[in-house]
């Protein structure tokens, strides 16, 4: 009963994060009876969550760089290498100098644990170049820093971002250039070894979920 009203509560406002915080509390809950603190039944069995749809926004070229143009510099740097490598903001903002060798960028991503090298050439190697040549008051481990020399934390990527969209007036979520990475490549395969999916079919759905089908005319 308390599960179910915390839901009806919480989801007036947040119904997705209302699922994220009853599953922490089932997994907290197990826990306890793995430890022997409680032999009761898990109280959120039984009670339904909010039902969820996969995201489907496209954030278009000139949408991209309004939210640039209000900005600050940290927000910049990390949408620029967000959009050119195809990666979640978590991967980007851990992201160290040290990951920079043999001409490629090597991430480890978090959700996954995929790895891959992603090439260092075109504009993710301008970009990597501007963020190397910035007047920092101090060099971070991090490529993507704060204006003291501190990694940019999620927090502040978040809050600056936000921001800077309410600026411009546009409505995406920084996990949405993922998407477009995936979208403007025009490439399934690219794409698919860009986000380091399993499968093609992950791939396809991911990209025509934002475009639809492209199909031709009758006559």
């Amino acid at each position: 009963m308390h599960i179910r009203e915390y839901l009806d509560i919480r989801g007036q406002t947040a119904r997705v994060r209302a699922n994220r915080e009853k599953a922490l509390f089932s997994h907290i809950f197990n826990k306890a009876r793995e430890w022997g603190f409680t032999s009761a039944q898990n109280p959120c069995q039984g009670v339904k969550g909010f039902k969820e749809t996969g995201r489907d926004r496209y954030v278009t070229d000139e949408e991209f760089e309004r939210v640039k143009q209000h900005a600050h510099f940290t927000v910049v740097d990390a949408m620029d290498v967000a959009l050119l490598t195809g990666q979640r903001p978590a991967d980007v903002l851990k992201i160290k100098r040290a990951d920079i060798r043999d001409g490629a960028l090597w991430i480890v991503q978090n959700k996954t644990g995929a790895r891959l090298g992603i090439e260092i050439t075109g504009e993710l190697a301008a970009v990597i170049d501007r963020i190397s040549h910035r007047p920092w008051k101090a060099i971070s481990a991090f490529l993507i820093q704060d204006e003291n020399g501190q990694p940019l934390s999620q927090f502040a990527l978040r809050s600056r971002f936000d921001k800077a969209r309410t600026l411009a007036k546009v409505d995406f979520q920084f996990r949405d250039i993922r998407a477009k990475a995936a979208t403007d490549t025009g490439d399934l395969a690219h794409s698919q070894k860009l986000l380091a999916h399993k499968n093609r079919d992950m791939t396809e759905h991911y990209v025509r979920a934002r475009l639809g089908d492209r199909v031709k005319t009758l006559r």
